[in-house]
C-alpha cells in the first residue's frame, strides 16, 4: 500500500520528485532559466550556494574588522628617498575621487569670479 506523496524511504533507488516538473512550475514562476532541468545542477546549487554565502560573509566580517572598507591606493610605491614612483594604481586611484567627487554636492566650491559684485566688462 504505498502512496506516491508518501516521501522517501531509505534506500530507495528512485526520486521523490519529478525534476520535469519541477523545472516547469519553477521556469513559470520565475523564468525558464532560472530553473534547472537537471537533477545534478540543482543539487549542486543546492549544496554551493550556502557554501558560498558562508564564504562571502566570512570575507565581508574580516573586511570589516581590519576597517577595509575600499580600495585606496595612496601613492602605495615609494622609492629610498621618498618620491613617489605612479603606477597603474595611482590612475585607477585618481579616476576612484573623480567618480566620488561627481557625486558630491557643488555647493562648496563655487567659482570665485562669479561670486565677485562686479561684473567685468567685454567691450576691454
Amino acid at each position: 500500500n504505498e502512496f506516491a506523496n508518501e516521501g522517501y524511504k531509505f534506500g530507495q533507488e528512485e526520486e521523490t520528485y519529478n525534476i520535469v516538473a519541477a523545472h516547469g512550475y519553477f521556469g513559470r514562476l520565475i523564468f525558464q532559466y532560472a530553473s534547472f532541468n537537471n537533477s545534478r545542477s540543482l543539487h549542486f546549487f543546492l549544496a554551493a550556494w550556502p557554501v558560498v554565502g558562508i564564504w562571502f560573509t566570512a570575507l565581508g566580517i574580516s573586511t570589516m574588522a581590519f576597517n577595509l572598507n575600499g580600495f585606496n591606493f595612496n601613492q602605495s610605491v615609494v622609492d629610498s628617498q621618498g618620491r613617489v614612483i605612479n603606477t597603474w594604481a595611482d590612475i585607477i586611484n585618481r579616476a576612484n575621487l573623480g567618480m566620488e567627487v561627481m557625486h558630491e554636492r557643488n555647493a562648496h566650491n563655487f567659482p570665485l569670479d562669479l561670486a565677485v559684485l562686479e561684473v567685468p566688462s567685454i567691450n576691454g
